[in-house]
């Protein structure tokens, strides 16, 4: 069998769009008569349910921004009774606030669906054993990919992330043949295999199913080489529903949008118009079927093109380009994401320093390494290095443990950091542009 589900994945465009307008016809009458804040937006707009005719009217509807999700914290846009909501994800937001998503026993199966025709098209079949290294909890990934392991029947290893050495030898000892976590935690597991003497490309590990960050394709190489397995991309985002969204096939030629699932736009950042078909633009997700918090053109802030062709592995599903860059200042390191205003609110939880700082981002080989250079209180900097070290170790404990962010902090001289009369600069970005 080539396709988890070939009536979806090879439907007719005509047909996908068919689809398309019935689903979204129901989600905006769901959301209207549900959802006081989007009947609010809708009618603001003067814009009725009965007013969607056509796959194009999706353009009469408000966007939605993670800033929504924030304001509305933590249930508020959550379409039904709590009693019906079967589990809660969340992730990290600017101000504190986490991003809620909220699910129905229904929600959760057709999360399986889409992870399942994810892990499907990257290789994995009933008899594998699966190595699931995401991070499991409220963060979408290891339960996300355990929906899709359970779904096809694997065996699976829940390992989460962390433990590195356990995870090479439950890999040797389980016979281990799919691994799924963010691509530089693959890494980190080939660098630690060659500490430990392991020839990984000699165990029966033959596919890895990456996402949560952003990668290249020369790191996408990279652990193809050094781990001897086809390495696989799995795209999504904890406000419709966490991975599953899009996924690669054997082609490797873009990532494969669950159409009947999520309506795809592309628009202009600036402007919001839509852009020529083919041209770049920010991507926009409006989720068809989700009963516990659809969204309505949600911003995604990354930057892709779309590509409606046939794709070489018979999919029909409109693919999209592997992510350009981001339209906001969100950073991504080792799949957590990081905002400079969530950086500063940990910072001024120390009197020691001053609330002037850079966030200075570099590669180490294919790995992201974050520092921190904060300014210290003149005390402080003058108490000499050792006290720095002191309130560096304490400021970088604190990070860690709100944010999951391992960060190097650096204390600077006070007034070193340049002052701007407009928006500071906040981040430093010094990785190789590709």
């Amino acid at each position: 069998m080539k396709y988890w589900n070939e009536a979806a994945e090879c439907m007719p465009e005509e047909e996908i769009r068919k689809l398309q307008l019935e689903r979204l016809k129901e989600t905006v009458a769901w959301v209207y008569e549900r959802v006081p804040w989007y009947r609010q937006r809708l009618d603001e707009k003067g814009v009725k349910p009965d007013d969607i005719r056509r796959l194009e009217d999706v353009a009469k509807l408000p966007m939605t921004e993670k800033t929504d999700l924030r304001d509305n914290y933590p249930f508020g846009l959550c379409a039904v009774p709590m009693a019906e909501v079967v589990r809660v994800h969340a992730s990290s937001g600017t101000t504190g606030k986490p991003i809620t998503g909220p699910y129905t026993k229904e929600d959760m199966q057709q999360w399986g669906e889409c992870m399942a025709r994810n892990l499907w098209a990257a290789g994995t079949r009933p008899e594998d054993v699966v190595q699931n290294a995401y991070g499991y909890g409220l963060f979408t990934g290891g339960l996300g990919f355990h929906q899709g392991i359970e779904t096809i029947g694997c065996v699976e290893v829940p390992t989460s992330s962390g433990l590195t050495e356990r995870q090479i030898t439950l890999m040797q000892d389980f016979k281990t043949n799919v691994l799924t976590s963010t691509p530089s935690y693959a890494l980190t597991i080939a660098e630690q295999a060659e500490e430990m003497n392991v020839n990984i490309k000699k165990l029966p590990l033959r596919v890895g199913v990456f996402g949560a960050e952003p990668w290249s394709q020369s790191m996408r190489q990279e652990i193809e080489d050094r781990m001897g397995i086809h390495a696989m991309e799995a795209y999504g985002l904890t406000e419709l529903g966490g991975p599953g969204v899009a996924y690669d096939c054997e082609a490797k030629d873009g990532l494969h949008i669950n159409e009947d699932y999520y309506l795809a736009e592309i628009v202009d950042p600036d402007t919001f118009d839509p852009v020529p078909a083919g041209e770049k633009g920010e991507l926009i997700f409006t989720s068809l079927q989700r009963r516990a918090m659809p969204m309505l053109r949600y911003r995604t802030k990354d930057i892709t093109r779309l590509r409606k062709e046939k794709c070489s592995c018979g999919r029909t599903i409109v693919r999209m380009d592997k992510v350009f860059g981001r339209t906001d200042d969100m950073l991504i390191i080792s799949g957590v994401n990081v905002f400079p205003s969530q950086v500063e609110s940990l910072l001024l939880d120390f009197d020691e320093v001053e609330p002037q700082y850079v966030l200075v981002v570099r590669k180490k080989g294919y790995l992201d390494h974050l520092t921190i250079r904060v300014e210290a209180k003149r005390e402080i900097y003058e108490a000499g290095p050792e006290k720095e070290a002191e309130v560096e170790n304490k400021i970088a404990k604190h990070i860690k443990g709100m944010l999951g962010l391992s960060a190097r902090i650096q204390l600077v001289e006070p007034k070193l950091i340049a002052r701007s009369e407009g928006k500071a600069k906040r981040i430093l970005d010094e990785r190789p542009k590709e």
